[in-house]
């Protein structure tokens, strides 16, 4: 068990705990062997049915709403490219599951070059924790982009990155770059799994709750989250929609 235990501890490659349960089962008796293989079979069918069904839920939801939602897809982007000079559909790159780069999709709400004024608005951040940057009355933000944001019809077209697997329809937002660049350890959990389009904290006061509730409502989520947990938080995303509270 020393020998077993010394092989572990100074090996220079990093094991999984699949791996390691393969090695305590080369050295353990054939009856417990059997056992050990057998719990381990049925955990790892049980993670990936969960991970399925989550993709399913996702995907199918996100097809759904899509084609339900089309006409505000449609009297959106007309009213935006009437109004405002620019592209109907804003993209950036944010940062996803395990901190890979993706391509977010949103229609635009605010005026070109919206990204470099932001510099000299950094004064007013009303942000407390200082990690992410929000304002309630952004100058750079149009008319219509008042309205979109409000119901946040703006985050419509994330549909698309849920189909495209980047997001799920529920989990934390998707930070920046920049905002991750400044996160702590702890913090970096929020990236642990997929980001959503809403989550527990968007439907529980959205841009009035601080950073740090924030994070500590999304480490909540991803240490208890189901599809049935899932379905409560997209059913009340509606209400939390419809009022606009907390959105600016």
């Amino acid at each position: 068990m020393a020998k077993f235990h010394k092989q572990v501890v100074t090996t220079q490659k990093r094991i999984s705990r699949d791996e390691l349960v393969d090695l305590l089962i080369q050295r353990g008796k054939p009856g417990v062997s059997r056992y050990i293989r057998i719990k381990l079979s049925l955990w790892r069918f049980t993670v990936r049915l969960a991970y399925f069904l989550k993709r399913l839920f996702d995907f199918s939801g996100a097809l759904l709403l899509l084609i339900l939602l089309s006409p505000v897809f449609l009297v959106t982007a007309v009213l935006i490219k009437l109004t405002s000079a620019g592209p109907i559909i804003f993209t950036q790159i944010r940062v996803g599951k395990d901190g890979r780069h993706f391509k977010f999709y949103k229609f635009r709400s605010m005026r070109m070059n919206a990204e470099k004024n932001r510099k000299e608005l950094e004064e007013r951040n009303e942000s407390k924790d200082g990690v992410i940057f929000k304002i309630r009355k952004d100058p750079r933000v149009t008319f219509i982009g008042r309205i979109i944001r409000k119901f946040s019809i703006d985050e419509l077209p994330q549909l698309f990155n849920v189909l495209t697997n980047d997001m799920s329809l529920v989990g934390p937002r998707p930070p920046l770059p920049s905002e991750v660049a400044d996160y702590t350890l702890d913090q970096r959990k929020r990236l642990h799994i997929k980001p959503g389009i809403t989550c527990i904290w968007q439907i529980s006061g959205r841009s009035d709750i601080s950073f740090k509730e924030q994070v500590e409502l999304d480490k909540q989520y991803i240490g208890s989250r189901s599809l049935w947990k899932d379905l409560v938080i997209l059913l009340k995303t509606i209400p939390a929609v419809i009022t606009g509270r907390g959105a600016y």
